[in-house]
């Protein structure tokens, strides 16, 4: 797997992560969606500790900043 994300993106994506996971502990979310929401909240999770997002790869995507050299 090639990186394809940038700082920027793993920061938002945790961010979104935590809110997700704090509607649902406050119990602002329940149900379907809370289900919904937090299996999302995990992908961006998981997405943002490996670097790599895979619906990146068909659409030639990245937010990785290239080297300079």
């Amino acid at each position: 797997m090639k990186k394809n994300m940038g700082a920027t993106d793993k920061i938002v994506r945790i961010i979104i992560a935590l809110v997700i996971a704090g509607l649902y502990f406050a119990g602002i979310i329940n149900g379907t969606i809370a289900i919904i929401g937090l299996a999302l909240a995990a992908i961006f999770i998981l997405t943002s500790f490996i670097s790599f997002y895979p619906l990146y790869l068909p659409f030639g995507l990245s937010t990785l900043r290239k080297k300079s050299e």
